[in-house]
């Protein structure tokens, strides 16, 4: 069995050595322009000259959670491309988003700044009851992000694009519920995959849905949000802050407005990183059930985009 490794801008040997390790038998190498043909690869961010010359793979594993970047390419005839379904990503998700919404509710942002003003401030507790907490997808990582939220006792929405039960959430689903969602929630977590359909959803329009002071937290990707749009809801008070974690251009540019603005917090795309032994090991498991003839969890629908 021949695999190969194609990830830009990403140190290869660990990865070699751990896919070596954990699928004895096989050879496992860097992917160089005219390599021999694979039965399956292991990418990110490929180039369209891998794919069109490894037309007989099998198996395409992705090692970040999102595939939009990779479905935007001309894929090999029949491979299945299959994402992580965790891979220790979702409680680091958990951590951040959690941690986000914690620090507004809390206003840990404006004793921050009093603090370095050399205030000693107080300001009035605040009740959950008034701060529900929408999670719009809920795969893997949405739903660990809900649960997790519940256990600080927010009210929390959920809403995807095919009915799912989570337990404690209220969950909603399609286009209706999509507008009884948004009107419910007054702090939104976005965790939904890119596609043609979800591109700019988070604009004007449905964020001027939400219940006013509201606060968005964005962790899926910078496509999703029309950044003008946000800046605007700022600037007319509908919207308190946003806590964004993922950018339209990443590095974000430096003369950005996004980094300066008060109502503000940016990371630089930290949410949720791969962590690799653990994405080794469930990727080879994957890759030796697939040789199995066996059916295996994270396969894309590459027509609907996740």
């Amino acid at each position: 069995m021949n695999i190969t490794f194609c990830c830009t801008d990403t140190k290869a040997e660990p990865w070699l050595d751990g896919l070596r390790a954990a699928l004895p038998g096989a050879t496992v190498e860097v992917w160089q322009p005219g390599a021999p043909q694979a039965d399956h690869a292991v990418v990110w961010a490929p180039p369209q000259q891998f794919l069109d010359e490894q037309q007989a793979l099998k198996g395409l594993f992705n090692i970040g959670a999102g595939v939009d970047a990779l479905l935007k390419l001309r894929l090999p005839p029949g491979v299945k491309v299959v994402r992580l379904d965790d891979a220790g990503m979702s409680v680091q998700m958990a951590e951040y988003v959690c941690h986000a919404v914690i620090r507004h509710f809390r206003e840990f942002d404006a004793y921050e700044a009093d603090v370095k003003a050399g205030q000693w401030s107080y300001r009035k507790p605040r009740h959950r009851q008034d701060f529900p907490v929408g999670v719009m997808g809920l795969g893997v990582l949405g739903e660990r992000v809900a649960k997790a939220l519940r256990v600080f006792e927010f009210p929390v929405h959920g809403w995807s694009r095919t009915p799912k039960a989570v337990e404690g959430v209220l969950t909603h689903s399609g286009e209706v519920g999509f507008q009884t969602f948004l009107s419910s929630c007054r702090v939104l977590v976005n965790l939904l995959p890119l596609t043609h359909e979800t591109q700019d959803i988070l604009n004007r329009d449905t964020l001027g849905r939400l219940q006013p002071d509201a606060y968005l937290i964005n962790v899926a990707r910078g496509a999703h949000l029309v950044e003008a749009d946000l800046l605007a809801l700022l600037e007319s008070g509908h919207m308190a802050g946003a806590t964004l974690d993922v950018f339209r251009t990443e590095p974000l540019p430096a003369a950005h407005p996004f980094w300066t603005h008060p109502k503000i917090t940016v990371t630089p795309h930290t949410s949720a990183r791969t962590l690799r032994d653990e994405s080794i090991a469930q990727i080879a498991r994957k890759i030796a059930a697939l040789e199995r003839g066996e059916p295996v969890a994270g396969v894309v629908d590459t027509a609907r985009g996740y």
